[in-house]
Order: structure tokens, then C-alpha cells, then sequence
């Protein structure tokens, strides 16, 4: 990537750290099975990050929260339209709405899980004298949900849109996360698993971006490192 000694690895959350706990593909395939939709659960992981790659651009366009009701469900509906195309089901509406109304019901209060490869990750970063972090839109505290799940010691600091008040692609929330490393933006990797808020943004803030493609959807990306699993990190250190 450069000659840069990298001195702090930074992560996106959502996607790239964590998904919810039960993970939603798993719960995914439970609803579509009350509908008496019969589908493999190991096929919607990469259909359900693509949507969730839709809202983020719905997002970036205009905020979704703050859209009338009924274009807010378009949307989720959308969504779920292109999570179960990817699995080679084709849904009909009234099917997609479904599937909301009982996925709302299971995340009502949402729990998070870390990815397999995270600690694994994370323990060779630390073994190398790395800063790691977190930058995150999410708008809850995250401190007391990494003290749960055990990656609070790994963690140097934790930057979020609820504390800084800038939402990714904003510079300003990566520069923020750089005041904390006391690091140059040449010197701190930034990983994530969209390519425009995640990787442009954070180079765009002079950080260097890597791409986490965990299902190896966006081979057509060359412009930055890409990376199936969070171990790979090491080859970029």
C-alpha cells in the first residue's frame, strides 16, 4: 500500500465488526420459512449486505428516517426485494412486507455479534504495537456493547456519529478519530465494507482505505486493497 509505517488500524462497525445477534441471515430464513419461503440461509448474507449497501446509498441521498412512512417502507421493501433476489428468490410485495413486520419483531432490541475472524484479527494487530479503533454512524454508545462482547480491550478509542454529531462520508468524524490516535492520516488504515463511505471518505480525510469484501462481491474494485477476511490485514501493516 506505502511506505508509510502504519501506526493505527481503524474499523467500520456495522458489517465489517459486527451484524446482529442472531445474526440476520439466520433470522432472515426464519421468516421466510413462517411465509412458507424455503431458502438456504448461508444464500442471504451477500443479497442482505447488498441492501444494506441500497439503504446507505438511500441514506446518503437524503435521510431515510426523515422521509414520509410510506416512502421509508418502499425502501425497506426494496431492501428485502434485493436480499432475497441474490438467494434466487423472487418475492411479491405483500411477501417482502412480511418479512419486515417479523424482522422488526426479532430486532426490536437489537444485540450485536462479532464476525468469526474479528479477536483472531485483532489479537495479531495488537501483537504488531497497533492503535486500534472504531469510527462508526451508528447512534448508540458502543463503549458498554464492546465491554460485552469482549473487544473493549483491543480497542484504543471509539468514534461515533452519536458523539461527534458527523455522519461518514463527513471528514470531519475521521479527523475527529485522528485527534484521538495522534496519528497522520498516511499512517492509519481505515477499513470497511462500502467502498463510498467507508474507503473513499476515509481517503478522501487521508487515511489509507481497505475494502472488506467477505463475500467477494466487488472483485470489480481495484482501486484499493480488498481484503474476505479481517486477517488479511496483516499482509498491509
Amino acid at each position: 500500500m506505502s511506505l508509510v509505517v502504519t501506526r493505527a488500524v481503524l474499523f467500520d462497525w456495522f458489517n465489517t465488526l459486527a451484524d446482529y445477534d442472531p445474526p440476520r441471515h439466520e433470522a432472515h430464513a426464519d421468516a421466510c420459512r413462517a411465509l412458507g419461503i424455503e431458502v438456504a440461509k448461508e444464500r442471504l448474507s451477500p443479497g442482505i449486505l447488498l441492501a444494506d449497501h441500497y439503504y446507505v446509498d438511500e441514506n446518503r441521498r437524503s435521510p431515510v428516517k426523515q422521509r414520509p412512512i410510506e416512502e421509508q417502507m418502499a425502501i425497506f421493501s426494496r431492501m428485502e426485494h434485493i436480499a432475497l433476489r441474490e438467494a434466487g428468490v423472487q418475492l411479491s410485495d405483500d411477501q417482502a412486507l412480511g418479512i419486515i413486520q417479523k424482522m422488526a419483531k426479532v430486532f426490536a432490541d437489537t444485540r450485536f455479534s462479532l464476525y468469526e475472524d474479528v479477536l483472531p484479527a485483532f489479537d495479531l494487530l495488537k501483537e504488531r504495537g497497533l492503535i486500534l479503533g472504531v469510527i462508526s454512524n451508528i447512534d448508540r454508545d458502543l463503549v458498554p456493547v464492546c465491554q460485552e462482547l469482549g473487544l473493549a480491550p483491543y480497542l484504543d478509542l471509539i468514534i461515533t456519529s452519536r458523539d461527534t454529531g458527523y455522519e461518514k462520508p463527513d471528514p470531519r468524524i475521521f479527523q475527529a478519530a485522528l485527534q484521538h490516535t495522534g496519528t497522520e492520516g498516511s499512517e492509519t488504515i481505515y477499513v470497511g465494507d462500502h467502498h463510498a463511505i467507508d474507503v473513499l471518505a476515509a481517503e478522501q480525510a487521508g487515511m489509507q482505505g481497505v475494502l472488506l469484501d467477505r463475500f467477494d462481491l466487488f472483485g470489480h474494485i481495484t482501486s484499493c486493497p480488498r481484503i474476505t477476511s479481517l486477517v488479511d490485514l496483516v499482509h498491509y501493516v
